[in-house]
């Protein structure tokens, strides 16, 4: 079977991203999490994901504004200890310094069972610059991203599940581990486990 990656947590269950979310994910059986990470006006590595709170930029808040629900993604990773962690880290080029952030941050854990994603490429070529050891994973929810693998130099692929034919997961595997998003039938996380589907991200924590 691949990893099951609770998608944000245990999102049928409790608030998307939050520690307890993501938490309960692990008590319900998924082998680890997906989860995303905005930075904050003061440099700080928060779990959330969109890149508005109401209606202000995310980037105009600072860390001790938020809401108690949004969490530090360094509290995260240490009550995540031993679990899979897939990192989307949300990026709109040109970058503000969050991937230096984030190699500083990781630098404090054991990169074994962690592993970086993003849509953005230049994200994903400056983080492999500046910490050739993390793993990373290119996410796409167009086919022509897939031309691009070649020149990126990462780890994982992460489509969207609906670009996924079987030959097309098994060419892939050849070169990359395979991260499938977001799969809400367990008939297609079985057909997944078929195709030799690495991880797959799923909203059914606490469902399977």
């Amino acid at each position: 079977m691949p990893l099951l990656l609770g998608h944000r947590g245990a999102p049928r269950l409790a608030r998307e991203n939050t520690l307890g979310s993501l938490l309960l994910a692990l008590e319900k059986g998924m082998d680890g999490v997906e989860l995303d990470v905005q930075m904050t006006r003061d440099k700080v590595l928060v779990v959330h994901h969109d890149f508005v709170l109401e209606d202000r930029p995310f980037s105009a808040w600072a860390s001790w504004e938020l809401p108690p629900h949004i969490p530090r993604l360094e509290e995260v990773l240490g009550a995540l200890e031993g679990a899979y962690v897939n990192i989307e880290l949300k990026s709109i080029p040109p970058s503000d310094g969050r991937e230096a952030v984030l190699v500083e941050l990781l630098s404090r854990f054991s990169l074994d069972r962690i592993w970086v994603s993003s849509f953005d490429p230049f994200a994903l070529l400056r983080l492999r610059r500046l910490n050739p050891r993390i793993s990373l994973g290119f996410l796409l929810e167009a086919k022509e991203g897939f031309d691009l693998l070649p020149c990126l130099g990462v780890d994982w692929v992460h489509p969207q599940a609906g670009l996924l034919t079987e030959e097309k997961a098994r060419a892939l595997k050849r070169t990359h581990k395979l991260a499938v998003w977001t799969v809400n039938d367990p008939v297609w996380i079985k057909q997944m486990a078929d195709w030799g589907v690495d991880a797959v991200i799923t909203d059914l924590a606490g469902f399977l």
